[in-house]
């Protein structure tokens, strides 16, 4: 094999998904007790907070909500636009290795980096377990730069990362640190 491309799964995440509906949920129930109160008028169907006092609670909760929906619009905007997500292509014909990641609009919106194969020292694994586990593969390059290859927020099994790294190593023809 001589070209290999990994795809590298962005924010477009199952609990990103999770995390952008609740927060939405939580923030449109927030935002209509918190009117509910101001107007004295029941806008959710299985509460009563109409009789709530807008001054304070109705004030606190109109400001939960909104913080709410802000934080939601963010996420969904994160998933629309796929930040993070990307590619990493080992191509060993043409001699390169291109990485390939994706920001937030604007004029830096697109990360592409190009090292030439000859450019690269060594794949590093970092593997730390504990509370908050780090499990990531780095391209070391001769001028000791450190890009990581792995994704962020889903530590892999160890088996994977050190199956992946070896075969990284072996493709590239450098070392294999870390293990």
């Amino acid at each position: 094999m001589l070209v290999r491309q990994d795809k590298i799964r962005g924010s477009r995440r199952i609990s990103n998904y999770w995390w952008a509906f609740s927060i939405l949920g939580g923030g449109i129930g927030f935002f209509l007790a918190g009117l509910s109160s101001y107007c004295n008028k029941d806008f959710l169907p299985f509460t009563s907070a109409a009789e709530l006092l807008f001054i304070p609670q109705g004030i606190i909760m109109t400001f939960y909500g909104t913080t709410a929906l802000f934080i939601s619009v963010f996420l969904w905007l994160t998933i629309f636009w796929d930040v993070g997500g990307g590619y990493n292509r080992f191509d060993k014909n043409a001699g390169l290795v291109t990485i390939f990641r994706l920001g937030f609009p604007g004029k830096n919106r697109i990360v592409c980096l190009k090292y030439n194969i000859e450019e690269i020292k060594s794949i590093k694994v970092i593997i730390q377990d504990g509370l908050t586990p780090k499990r990531e593969i780095y391209l070391r390059t001769k001028d000791n730069r450190e890009i990581p290859l792995t994704r962020v927020g889903e530590p892999m099994m160890l088996s994977e990362i050190e199956n992946q790294a070896a075969e990284l190593a072996k493709l590239l023809g450098v070392i294999l640190e870390g293990i």
